[in-house]
């Protein structure tokens, strides 16, 4: 999804990842030759060819997640960023260290063990020889879909770039709260070379979860009224609220539903279903379980119909087009979707930051030379 929202105009060099199944998908989608499917430990310099532009790396977010362990970057998962800076230190030791480095997760990485964590990422960049910003940006923004991620952007430090590109402070589109206050535990020298990027507002969205939506999919089949009236049951007062009004509206409204485990008035968890009719739907996750796969709720009148949401869909909640070769198996194609980077989102920092900076490096070498 990464290398669909670079764009064309980009040649990827060198591709990598665990998971065999994604590693098929990347294939029948891409081409073979360029994605090494292996743990990043046993990457190394020698795989990857030449001196890239850009380094991107989403890696697990699974310790990182406020719905975690808590292991943070000492975790199985998501600690995996150690072996991954250790092959880019590598690079560095060789003279052909990138010149950017992009890092995608969780808003989680910001609080992971009071901030350390993420302190731990910049001063990691930082030693390496390079400034680092980052901003959280909201798929809501570009895709009907709620999905706030964290993009830590770090320039190598020799080179330049345009000054409408940086910001004197944080700006409140881009700059959470819990961004700014990871900011603030920062060790000084870190914060020294802290770059506020500045990102211009995309287009105000105007597609509803409702466009997206497959009349008659093949991935999934729609419920039986008895298993509609059972997911109706598990609704919460405020819940069967939103249904209501729903059924008044005098139009079909598409809703998502997602389970989730809440406490009664008694304190004893309970499974809740949680409908949402704001044109918008939940963010994806990977199916680890069954409540965590997102359902459609249709509503036209008094007639209610659900069914899961289908592997399609997914993908264009995620920005693919439907070109796009997905999984044939269900469970696959969500976890393909549910673990991915929103394309639009790539093509934004890649329009509005990597290829400015490129661009404006490029000039000034030619200038120099």
């Amino acid at each position: 999804m990464v290398r669909m929202g670079l764009g064309p105009k980009w040649t990827c060099l060198f591709a990598n990842d665990f998971d065999h199944k994604k590693s098929r998908s990347y294939n029948r989608n891409w081409g073979g030759g360029v994605l090494k499917t292996s743990d990043i430990k046993n990457i190394k310099t020698s795989d990857l060819p030449g001196q890239s532009d850009l380094v991107w790396a989403s890696f697990p977010c699974q310790d990182l997640s406020l719905a975690g362990g808590g292991a943070g970057l000492k975790g199985g998962r998501s600690g995996v960023f150690w072996p991954f800076w250790g092959l880019m230190k590598n690079l560095i030791d060789e003279g052909k260290a990138p010149q950017i480095i992009a890092l995608e997760n969780v808003c989680g990485t910001l609080t992971s063990h009071g901030g350390k964590d993420f302190a731990a990422i910049c001063t990691a960049l930082n030693n390496g020889g390079y400034r680092c910003g980052a901003v959280v940006i909201d798929a809501a923004l570009f895709t009907p879909q709620s999905r706030p991620r964290l993009f830590i952007i770090a320039l190598r430090n020799d080179l330049d770039s345009p000054l409408n590109l940086f910001d004197h402070g944080p700006s409140p589109k881009w700059h959470t709260r819990a961004l700014k206050a990871a900011h603030e535990k920062l060790p000084p020298k870190v914060k020294d070379n802290w770059l506020w990027w500045a990102i211009p507002e995309p287009p105000v969205r105007k597609i509803r979860f409702a466009d997206l939506m497959e009349d008659d999919p093949a991935s999934v089949d729609w419920r039986t009224q008895e298993q509609t009236r059972r997911l109706i049951s598990m609704m919460s007062d405020v819940n069967l609220a939103k249904l209501r009004d729903a059924k008044k509206a005098g139009r079909r409204m598409v809703g998502a539903v997602y389970r989730r485990t809440r406490r009664d008035g008694n304190g004893f968890k309970v499974q809740r279903a949680e409908v949402r009719f704001d044109g918008m739907a939940g963010c994806l996750r990977t199916p680890a379980g069954g409540s965590s796969r997102q359902l459609i709720m249709v509503v036209d009148g008094k007639t209610v119909k659900s069914r899961l949401i289908s592997s399609r869909e997914t993908a264009r909640l995620m920005g693919l087009p439907d070109a796009y070769e997905l999984p044939k198996n269900y469970n696959e194609a969500y976890h393909l979707t549910g673990d991915g980077v929103v394309v639009p989102v790539v093509r934004h920092l890649a329009a509005h930051v990597f290829e400015p900076i490129l661009s404006h490096n490029a000039c000034r070498g030619r200038e120099a030379a």
